[in-house]
């Protein structure tokens, strides 16, 4: 074979080594927590990341294991494709004013910003509910930034997980959270993501980057600024929730189920999070990875 045939077939295989080498999913190191009661009973706690712009591969000793000696996982939402039905049952009530109206004015130019941007018409947005309309637009910030819920983690883990899985909520429900907010703090969350449109790529780098080496702090700083920094909004969408599905995880865990529990990170934080709650309720919390 001449040397330029050689060549040609090295560059090639190095090449096809390559493009593999960037198709494999990166390896990350989320966080996890094992919680023990006083009888034996055990749980687990993960937290997850709901979307990202690549697979990547969570995998490790400590989860894998978690997830065989588990007898069912419990995660916010089993069945994501209800989200989309959900949301068009729940979006659309009473007639409502034009979306641009329902935002503080000096942010109305933020927002035409962002409709011309993310190519959005107001005439999409205007006839939904106020948080439907503070939700629609995260979505497009999420969409063209190239995150995509197909790589959330929660998805993967309900995908392979080959035993019982359990919601806390469902997406009825979860919408509904939304859509009982009163108007004012629906246009609290309104202005919250216009106010953060311009900066979310940096904030959600700065959170993934987190997750995957199992780093709280950004995640816990994202529960206390934008809109989480209103106390009534944080309280609806992060603590009343948590301490609701402390109290359901604490009962199943004390009638003897073994539930790897898959949930946002964000839940998993300070003295508000799942891993303090259990603590606080007498369960032995530790993290192990």
């Amino acid at each position: 074979m001449s040397s330029n045939r050689i060549l040609r077939r090295a560059a090639a295989v190095l090449a096809t080594l390559a493009l593999l080498a960037c198709s494999n999913p990166v390896p990350v190191h989320p966080a996890l927590w094992q919680v023990d009661g006083p009888h034996g009973e055990r749980a687990w706690l993960f937290g997850t990341i709901h979307a990202l712009p690549d697979p990547v591969d969570w995998h490790s000793p400590p989860i894998d294991a978690a997830l065989t000696a588990s007898d069912r996982m419990v995660v916010e939402v089993a069945r994501i494709e209800d989200a989309g039905p959900v949301f068009a049952r729940l979006a659309r009530s009473i007639p409502q004013p034009p979306a641009r109206e329902r935002i503080t004015p000096a942010l109305r130019p933020a927002f035409d910003r962002l409709l011309d941007a993310h190519k959005l018409a107001a005439s999409q947005l205007d006839p939904l509910e106020t948080w439907a309309v503070a939700l629609a637009l995260q979505q497009a910030l999420a969409r063209d930034a190239d995150i995509d819920s197909a790589h959330g983690i929660d998805r993967a883990l309900v995908a392979s997980y080959p035993r019982r899985i359990e919601e806390l909520e469902g997406a009825a429900r979860q919408l509904a959270i939304f859509d009982s907010l009163a108007e004012a703090d629906q246009r609290a969350l309104l202005d919250g993501v216009v106010k953060d449109g311009s900066a979310s790529s940096v904030q959600d780098d700065a959170m993934a980057r987190g997750w995957a080496k199992g780093d709280l702090g950004p995640i816990a700083a994202e529960t206390r600024r934008g809109f989480m920094a209103d106390p009534e909004l944080r309280a609806a969408l992060l603590t009343d929730r948590n301490r609701a599905w402390s109290q359901r995880l604490a009962q199943l865990i004390q009638q003897g189920a073994r539930p790897f529990v898959a949930v946002g990170a964000a839940h998993m934080t300070g003295p508000d999070g799942l891993p303090a709650l259990l603590a606080q309720q007498g369960f032995n919390v530790r993290r192990i990875q």
